[in-house]
């Protein structure tokens, strides 16, 4: 199993839901992690928001991975969003998101960590036109995570 597969279970694959912005996707993702792993949600949001300033985490051809270091995360926490309509992430291609993986780390976490493996990972997966067809086509969470994961 790949680094993806490690951190993302299928309970963390949520499809098509309704978010308008990228203020209430990090809002829905800080619930989400609230009740499935406890994390505070609205700390959750400040962490995404903040490194969302330094740059945009969109990646172009509709992905993005918002990712960022939080006091209260011990172990690698993942989530994919896939959004019902994509909406503006301030892609460098402008075009708007509907891929979301949402990726936080340990505020301890070293630049040699496994972290930077698994944005590696995640961008050579979103790079293939293939798989960004398929996962917006995924019909079930398992369908997503194996694609994520192959």
């Amino acid at each position: 199993m790949n680094l993806i597969g490690s951190i993302l279970p299928v309970s963390h694959i949520v499809l098509n839901i309704e978010i308008s912005s990228k203020k209430r996707l990090f809002e829905q993702v800080g619930s989400l992690l609230e009740t499935w792993v406890g994390l505070p949600g609205s700390s959750v949001f400040d962490c995404l928001f903040a490194r969302e300033k330094l740059g945009s985490t969109g990646l172009g051809y509709g992905v993005a991975i918002p990712h960022g270091r939080h006091p209260d995360v011990h172990e690698i926490t993942a989530l994919f969003i896939r959004t019902k309509e994509p909406i503006d992430f301030d892609a460098p291609d402008n075009k708007p998101v509907s891929l979301f993986f949402v990726l936080l780390v340990p505020e301890t976490a070293t630049a040699a960590g496994n972290h930077l493996e698994i944005l590696q990972q995640l961008a050579e997966r979103f790079n293939d036109k293939t798989v960004r067809d398929a996962l917006i086509q995924a019909c079930t969470p398992e369908e997503v995570r194996r694609l994520l994961t192959e």
